[in-house]
This record gives structure tokens, sequence and C-alpha cells, in this order.
């Protein structure tokens, strides 16, 4: 019997492994995936139970509680494969919840990648992004034309701060204030990436946060608010 639960075990990891290469296609063995997953889970079934009544005792207690057991476990998997989308978009918010301003990855219905930011506690969506390999934390302003970076978040990703050139007026909060135009060689957001953008660099004391506006928007397919989540799609 170990060797058969050992047998069932390796056949459920191979299937979800080759389910998981053949997300994106939508094909394992030319058949769908959830039907795939199906005729393996019910075909893993059979061969239990086939095996358990060839046994001693094959309908005793013990028996009828193992084929109970697994029985739960393949409905499991094949229920969670089929419903991923959904489990992924819980995830999601059950992380976005916890921490808002990290990007969280779900797939949508057409396969497309969605990235998902959620609101933080002052009302605004803040992305933690990366910038040139540095991890940077945006203030997302759709009133923003472009991405003006911090001082500070400047030096971090290391703009040369004494070839800039303070030619640019920009409107911060704190009112109006001179920028430096700069390029960043590559930021990313989740799985979005984008390389060589412009960006503007603010005078040491004119932004206490670095702002993401639509120069990089601009660049997606979409970018849409639904209740507290901010949803961008490459």
């Amino acid at each position: 019997m170990n060797r058969v639960l050992f047998f069932l075990t390796a056949a459920i990891l191979a299937t979800v492994i080759l389910l998981l290469l053949n997300n994106d296609r939508g094909m394992t063995l030319g058949l769908s995936n959830d039907r795939f997953a199906s005729l393996v889970s019910l075909s893993l079934i059979a061969v239990y139970m086939g095996l358990n009544a060839l046994r001693p005792g094959a309908f005793g207690g013990a028996t009828l509680r193992n084929v109970a057991i697994w029985l739960f476990v393949f409905v499991a998997i094949i229920a969670g494969y089929q419903n991923r989308s959904a489990l992924q978009d819980f995830t999601s918010k059950m992380t976005a919840g916890l921490i808002p301003s990290r990007p969280q990855m779900s797939i949508s219905e057409d396969g497309a990648t969605i990235v998902t930011i959620g609101k933080s506690d002052n009302g605004h969506f803040q992305a933690d992004a990366n910038v040139n390999g540095k991890p940077i934390r945006f203030l997302i302003d759709t009133g923003a034309s472009g991405i003006a970076l911090s001082a500070n978040d400047a030096k971090a990703i290391g703009v040369d701060m004494g070839a800039l050139s303070y030619i640019v007026t920009i409107s911060t909060a704190n009112g109006q204030a001179l920028a430096a135009p700069t390029r960043i060689d590559e930021i990313s957001i989740g799985s979005i990436i984008r390389r060589n953008m412009r960006a503007l660099v603010a005078k040491e004391g004119a932004l206490d946060e670095s702002l993401l506006g639509m120069e990089f928007l601009g660049s997606l397919s979409s970018f849409t608010v639904r209740q507290d989540q901010l949803l961008l799609s490459d």
C-alpha cells in the first residue's frame, strides 16, 4: 500500500507540473487542461479503489476512510485548478489588504496579466517598484504628466546628481519647484517592465515622495480603478 500511495502522490505532482507548464497553451497531451485534470483524477481514483478492492477485508472501515480522503484530495485539486482565477483574485485581495503598495499578479480570463495595487490608508495608490534594480515607492498620480523622482530616490538609483540641469518647472504639493530631466534605464511594477523612460528629478526637498504619472501609465494597455484596487494591464 505504501507503494500505491507513492505512485498516487507522484502522479498528482506530475499532473500539477504539466498543468502549470501548459497553463498558457490551455492544452495538455491533446486535451484541454480542465479535461486532462479531470481524466487523470478519475483514473487515479479508479486505480486506488480497484487496488483496494483486491485486498483482504477490502470493504473495512479503514479502507473506506482512505478512499474518502483521496476522493477529497482529488476533488480539491480539480476544483482549485478550475477556479484558479478566483483563487488568484482572492489571494491578491488578501495580500493587498496587508501590504497595499505591493503589486499582486493575476491572470484574467483572456490570459492577460493583471497587476493589482491596493489603496493605502491615506486614500492614495502607492506602488512598490524597482527602478534600475533598486526598490522605490511611488505615489501613483494620474494628474502628473511624467515620472518625477525625489532627490533621495534619484540618488538611490544612481543618478549623477552633479550632472543634472534644473530647467523644468513642476507643480508639487508644496508649490512650484525646479526639476531636471533624466532617463531611467528600467522600471518595473510586478511583471510590467518599461525601459529607457524619461523622468524628472526634483530639487532637494521639493518632493517627499516620487510620483508615477502618465509617462508610465499611458504605456499600458489599460488601467482601471475597481473599488479600492488599481488594476494595471500590460
